[in-house]
């Protein structure tokens, strides 16, 4: 009975990693990366605008990355503290080109993050009016000394009206390195950089760390307001642009995100902030991508133990090929984390992990505890 399951299963996950292999615009091979900037032909002005919320250990580091960019061009940086209590403003330093801005009051229907970029975006239209790039980022990100120069030579040379970087995150500790190069890894599956960097597909993503926008588009676009209440704002931001041009997304190893996932519970808590805002609040949904995950990722390290156990050899061999593809496919972002190929193996126990998240996301939400970050909530 159980063999009679199991064998249709192991060959619908083997049939759905093929697909994957060929049809989903090569993800894994995690190749989109920006080239070097070599000689600097383009240097028009760039704002950067950092929302901070108690950012205190991080924002010096990510606004000093800033101000020393190897870059011709004029920098400044905006920084919107937005109700920090922990000193978060002094800590961003004492720079020529830095403004400090004291976010106003959270109006009812915006999310903390953009009414912080709204209000720098305000600050920018009073005092700088002429750059013509906005580069959104976070309060903890520690950019590349190039970074800034790749960003505007890509978006000048390609006519690109956004290009992101998916940053590279953190990954010292045993949960991030169980799990933080698995999380990068399903967002490539869920939105094929490749599909996402052709101007004719619809498929729009983009990394909230690290957005470089032209400022023009923006405006056209009406700003961070049509987007107010989106809780991933930087997918909502990339289709918004999306409309008016081409956009690019990339990955990184130059420019890092400072934030520690020391803990189990705080990956846990940062993916299950938006697991199911991402399934549009559906449980129809839930149970169709936890479905998914179990024939995807968890059908075949079962076939392989099953049918040795069994002596079920074609089990254990299809269930095996799955596995081995899985692995392979892994493989490319495992390398950009430094992390060895063996722990390719890891994937299937680490989609278990996260499909638990989901389900936690979608309790929380049912709790009215949707969507915290920072001591808010938006459910």
């Amino acid at each position: 009975m159980v063999a009679d399951m199991m064998m249709p299963l192991a060959g619908f996950s083997l049939a759905i990693w093929l697909v994957l292999e060929f049809f989903r615009g090569g993800f894994w091979r995690a190749d989109q990366r920006l080239l070097e900037s070599g000689r600097q032909s383009y240097r028009p002005g760039v704002i950067a605008i950092i929302p901070a919320r108690n950012e205190a250990p991080t924002i010096g580091r990510t606004v000093a990355s800033l101000m020393r960019q190897n870059y011709a061009g004029q920098i400044h940086v905006i920084v919107v503290d937005d109700g920090s209590d922990d000193g978060t403003a002094d800590a961003a330093g004492d720079w020529q080109d830095l403004r400090i801005v004291s976010g106003s009051l959270l109006p009812v229907g915006w999310t903390g993050k953009l009414w912080a970029i709204h209000q720098g975006l305000t600050q920018a239209n009073l005092h700088l009016p002429d750059a013509e790039y906005i580069l959104m980022t976070d309060a903890d990100i520690e950019h590349g000394p190039d970074n800034i120069a790749q960003l505007v030579n890509k978006a000048e040379s390609e006519n690109r009206h956004l290009v992101s970087l998916m940053v590279k995150l953190r990954a010292q500790s045993f949960w991030e390195k169980f799990l933080i190069p698995a999380f990068v890894f399903f967002f490539q599956k869920l939105y094929p950089f490749p599909w996402v960097n052709d101007p004719v597909s619809p498929t729009a993503a983009a990394a909230g760390g690290c957005m470089l926008i032209r400022r023009e588009t923006l405006r056209l676009a009406g700003g961070v307001e049509p987007i107010r209440d989106q809780l991933i704002d930087d997918c909502a931001m990339a289709r918004l642009i999306k409309v008016h041009g081409a956009i690019w997304l990339g990955l990184t190893d130059k420019t890092c995100s400072l934030r520690a996932y020391d803990t189990l519970g705080d990956i846990w808590d940062m993916v299950a902030r938006t697991a199911f805002v991402q399934l549009d609040y559906s449980f129809i949904s839930l149970i169709g991508t936890l479905a998914g995950m179990v024939i995807v990722y968890l059908v075949p390290p079962t076939a392989v133990f099953y049918g040795l156990a069994s002596g079920h050899s074609d089990i254990a061999l299809t269930g095996g090929v799955s596995w081995a593809i899985m692995a392979f496919s892994y493989w490319p972002t495992l390398k950009l984390y430094g992390e060895p190929m063996w722990r390719a193996a890891w994937l299937p126990f680490a989609a278990l992990f996260f499909s638990m998240m989901t389900i936690s996301s979608s309790l929380r939400h049912l709790q009215g505890k949707g969507g915290g970050w920072k001591g808010r909530h938006y459910s």
